[in-house]
C-alpha cells in the first residue's frame, strides 16, 4: 500500500472522465448511491478506503496553499 503523495498522471485524469463505461452506466440509472459500494464491490471498497486515507492528492494540498 503506498503512503504519502499520489503522482499525478494526467493522462488517466482525462481518461476516467471520458470513458465509454462511464457515461453508459451513469446514463443507464446503474449507478448506485453514495455510500453503496460495499454492496457491489466490497473489495474495491476496502482498498480504496485505507488508499484514500494513507495517501493525499498534490493538486489539494497546492491549491490550499495558494488560495
Amino acid at each position: 500500500m503506498k503512503y504519502g503523495p499520489r503522482k499525478p498522471i494526467l493522462n488517466k485524469r482525462i481518461t476516467v472522465r471520458t470513458s465509454l463505461k462511464r457515461q453508459i452506466v451513469h446514463r443507464s440509472g446503474l449507478k448506485m448511491p453514495w455510500g453503496w459500494e460495499w454492496i457491489r464491490d466490497p473489495r474495491k471498497a476496502a482498498y480504496n478506503k485505507v488508499y484514500n486515507r494513507s495517501t493525499f492528492d498534490i493538486f489539494k494540498v497546492l491549491g490550499k496553499l495558494f488560495k
